[in-house]
Formats: C-alpha cells, sequence, structure tokens
C-alpha cells in the first residue's frame, strides 16, 4: 500500500512550523516538525523521509551547514527557506546541494508546487518499470536512466541530486545539440523548482565537479557563449 509522502519541516519559528503542518496535511502530505538540527536529527533516525524543508537560520547550526552535511550522506530532497533574498546567499545554498530555495515571506501554495515538483523527480524511476530501460555510454560512463545511476569508468557509482541527474540526462539525450538555459530547465524537469537564471550554471558546475569535467578544457559538458551547454562526447545507447 502506497503511504503518503513524509516532508520533514525545520524552523526555529513556532508559527511557521504550525502554518505548514496544518497546510500541507491538507494537502495529502505527512509532516513532521522540528526546531533545530538535534530534534532533525532525532526525527530522520525514527521516520524515513521524502523531503526536508530546511530554514537557513537557525539556532546553533546553520542552514546551510545543516544541508551539506546532509548531502553528504543522503539524497533526500532539500529546500532551503531564508528570509534572505540575496542572489548570493541561494548560490551557496545551491553549491552546498539544495534542491530548491524558497524566500520568506512566501505562499504556502508556492511551497506546496516545489515539494510536488521534487516529489515527481523521484516518482520518475518508480513510473518507468513498463518502459524499455535504457542505458547510456559515453567516454567510460555509464548512466541507468530507469535506476537513475550513474557509474564511473572507474565503475564507481556518483552520487547526484535529482535536479544534477535530470540536467546530466537532458545533455546526454541532445545528441550533442546545444542547449540553451531555459531549454535545459524544460527538459529537465525543473522549470518550476529554479525561479532565477543562475540555477542551470550551478547544477552544471557541480556536475562537472562530480565527474571531474575541466571547465577550461572540457571532454563532457561545454559552455557555449551566447548559447547554453552542449554535451561533447558520442553516446551509445541500449
Amino acid at each position: 500500500m502506497k503511504t503518503d509522502p513524509h516532508v520533514l519541516i525545520v524552523d526555529d519559528d513556532r508559527d511557521i512550523r504550525e502554518l505548514l503542518n496544518d497546510f500541507l496535511k491538507r494537502h495529502g502530505l505527512r509532516v513532521s516538525t522540528a526546531a533545530d538540527a538535534d530534534e532533525m536529527t532525532a526525527m530522520l533516525a525514527r521516520s524515513a523521509v521524502d523531503v526536508i524543508i530546511l530554514d537557513v537560520m537557525l539556532p546553533g547550526r546553520s542552514g546551510i551547514d545543516i544541508c551539506r552535511d546532509l548531502r553528504s550522506r543522503t539524497r533526500i530532497p532539500i529546500i532551503m527557506l531564508t528570509a534572505i533574498a540575496e542572489p548570493a546567499d541561494r548560490v551557496v545554498g545551491l553549491e552546498m546541494g539544495a534542491d530548491d530555495y524558497v524566500s520568506k515571506p512566501f505562499d504556502p501554495r508556492e511551497l506546496l508546487a516545489r515539494i510536488r515538483a521534487v516529489l515527481r523527480r523521484l516518482e520518475a524511476p518508480r513510473t518507468v518499470s513498463s518502459q524499455p530501460k535504457t542505458v547510456y555510454r559515453f567516454a567510460g560512463w555509464t548512466m541507468d536512466c530507469a535506476r537513475r545511476r550513474l557509474t564511473s569508468p572507474q565503475d564507481v557509482r556518483m552520487e547526484l541530486t535529482g535536479a544534477e541527474f535530470s540536467v546530466l540526462e537532458a545533455l546526454v539525450k541532445s545528441g550533442q545539440r546545444v542547449l540553451s538555459r531555459d531549454e535545459l530547465l524544460e527538459l529537465a524537469g525543473s522549470a518550476a523548482a529554479y525561479g532565477y537564471d543562475r540555477s542551470v550554471d550551478i547544477l552544471i558546475s557541480r556536475l562537472r565537479r562530480k565527474m571531474g569535467d575541466n571547465p577550461r578544457t572540457p571532454n563532457l559538458i561545454n559552455t557555449v557563449r551566447g548559447g547554453g551547454y552542449q554535451f561533447m562526447p558520442e553516446v551509445t545507447a541500449q
């Protein structure tokens, strides 16, 4: 029996926790709440969570530090909340591995839409069982889209977030065609989850870092000035 998605809200503002708890439950989600890193850790030890809503400004450890630590050991989607709307702060959060970013004050309906967007990316590999399980190979890498797995030429499984995998998948399937940032967002199914220009650049930067692709002398992803990005290797599919 399928259970409703479980959302964990980590925010020291009690009013926000209660507001989101009531609103998200009314829309079919299971909700748990935590006021700080310790309560979050205890909750994660007790129960599986599908999405974490994480405030940046927390007592003790900041949300940015918590996000970096979580991303080093789990691929649970993370949506950051912040009262600071500076683009630089969004960049830092995304570079630490967050899947999305929402600025306070926010409309709960917007947050719900973003939660559903990351849940759809989670559901994607579960809904393709009736479709051909396509595996792509390029430059020694193996990308299994059905299992959402990327394996290096050294046969090491790479840990990618859902957004990173979706962007790489769009590039791999592009047939070496130059894709604009907007096209990448649309093909990756991330347009609703990312609301500003640098989001694609950050995801590409994270992919390059994880895959060891030097942007100055790229072997995998080429930056096309004024155009977007181009996947360079020849790709075979099976």
